[in-house]
């Protein structure tokens, strides 16, 4: 019988799979840190044999190529890719034996890239699962908008006949394991199922329900920005990345933190939210490890830039480490551990207030505030605070110019991302406060209509 092993990496919200029958194995989509799988063939006892990609990723470094080293297992990736590594290359109807009964068949189901491949499996002759990808994910589909918008038109309509083909060459009780949609910037939209069936996305997903065009006018509205680093991703996926490097970087001592920031480097804390309001080191930016910490940093760093990562303990730079090898940075530059004013040196911590959004209602009445909104495009459409300046944050480390002058009060829909947006305006000089709170039980918010 298949076994099927969910690996999770929820800040990236998207899944890699193990399967095996209790003697060999195949991976698909694996995450660039590959000891996670590793370790989980060894306590199942399995040999790895086969590692299969759907598509060339656009939000994460792939492990495939590292996995197939360390494995000796045959890498399957689409023939029609333009690699730059060696591959067992694979095409719409080929199927690859993986043990005595499990048999793997490639479907092409472009839509999320052109040449996108699910993966249909059966055991001993009947289709038991398949894993889709970025194509048709639970509720929803993988965006059509990825490789530029000279393309979308096409993809889009593509997504939508791929949909149908695996409705209909897939048996309905057939398990759906897609590699988006768990959170993933890659998903058009989002859902919260854990697990699905064909026949449960026939009932519930709206690609399966609408027609085409009433398909494509409601994907492409749902449509918002995705995170910059998206764009270095396929580049290096078509390269082959390696294994990653996550020993420890070197330590960094208070005045070397201070040379740093002076020189423009990112030095990244990684503590929550309130930690980091209550004190910091100044320049410093707050990524809290809390939170969907590598999408937020990919996303607004200069790419290139050195990163220096304060953490309160080993683990949490560790973690942080191993995540930012999964978006392509590789190694930070130095990190620094224990409290803040052991990286501040002869200088006291800076710090910055924290608010509700009760107090934001109360203070527009006693004085005049800037009051920044740094959600995304369609989230002020929906609703926002009369008076509000928006930039999304993802714009803010280019348009801080653009903030008006005067005490800044900055909010998101549950604080995360207004931390970040307070540290970029209190290293750039500004007087900010932190509005911390839930956006949508807010009663000073009006709707864009």
């Amino acid at each position: 019988m298949a076994h099927v092993i969910a690996i999770d990496t929820p800040t990236l919200g998207d899944r890699s799979y193990l399967v095996h029958d209790g003697e060999v194995a195949f991976v698909v989509d694996p995450q660039r840190d590959i000891d996670r799988i590793l370790d989980l063939a060894a306590d199942a006892g399995v040999r790895i044999t086969h590692v299969f990609e759907t598509h060339v990723h656009n939000d994460y470094v792939t492990g495939g190529r590292a996995l197939a080293d360390a494995t000796g297992a045959a890498y399957h990736v689409n023939a029609a890719d333009a690699v730059e590594f060696d591959r067992t290359p694979i095409a719409d109807g080929d199927e690859v034996r993986v043990g005595d009964e499990l048999r793997v068949t490639a479907l092409a189901t472009p839509g999320h890239t052109f040449t996108h491949l699910s993966y249909s499996l059966s055991e001993r002759g009947h289709q038991v699962a398949v894993f889709t990808g970025g194509s048709l994910l639970f509720g929803s589909v993988g965006r059509p908008d990825l490789l530029g918008p000279e393309h979308t038109q096409d993809l889009v309509r593509l997504q939508h006949a791929s949909a149908h083909r695996l409705a209909a060459e897939v048996p309905g009780p057939a398990d759906v394991y897609p590699t988006h949609g768990f959170g993933s910037f890659c998903a058009a939209t989002q859902s919260s199922a854990s697990s699905s069936t064909l026949d449960t996305e026939k009932a519930a997903n709206p690609v399966l329900s609408q027609t085409e065009e009433e398909f494509v006018r409601s994907i492409l509205a749902g449509l918002d920005a995705w995170p910059a680093y998206y764009a270095h991703m396929a580049a290096i996926n078509s390269a082959g990345p390696s294994a990653p490097d996550l020993s420890p970087p070197a330590r960094a001592d208070a005045e070397q933190l201070r040379r740093r920031i002076a020189d423009g480097e990112w030095v990244v804390d990684l503590r929550n939210r309130t930690a980091f309001a209550a004190g910091h080191i100044f320049g410093s930016l707050n990524f809290g490890a809390d939170g969907n910490f590598a999408t937020y940093l990919g996303w607004l760093i200069p790419w290139g830039t050195p990163v220096t990562l304060l953490g309160e303990t080993p683990d949490q730079v560790a973690d942080a480490q191993r995540e930012l090898v999964r978006i392509g940075i590789d190694r930070p530059a130095a990190h620094a551990t224990g409290d803040p004013r052991e990286w501040t040196g002869d200088q006291p911590p800076a710090t910055y207030p924290r608010a509700t959004f009760a107090e934001l209602a109360q203070v527009r009445h006693h004085r005049p505030i800037v009051v920044l909104d740094v959600r995304r495009n369609l989230e002020w459409q929906e609703s926002h605070v009369p008076g509000a300046v928006h930039i999304p944050l993802h714009e803010l480390p280019r348009r801080l110019a653009d903030v008006p002058d005067g005490e800044v009060w900055v909010h998101c829909a549950s604080g995360y991302r207004a931390s970040i947006a307070a540290s970029l305006l209190h290293a750039a000089g500004r007087e900010v406060v932190h509005v911390d709170g839930d956006y949508a039980s807010a009663s000073l918010k009006e709707t864009s209509a």
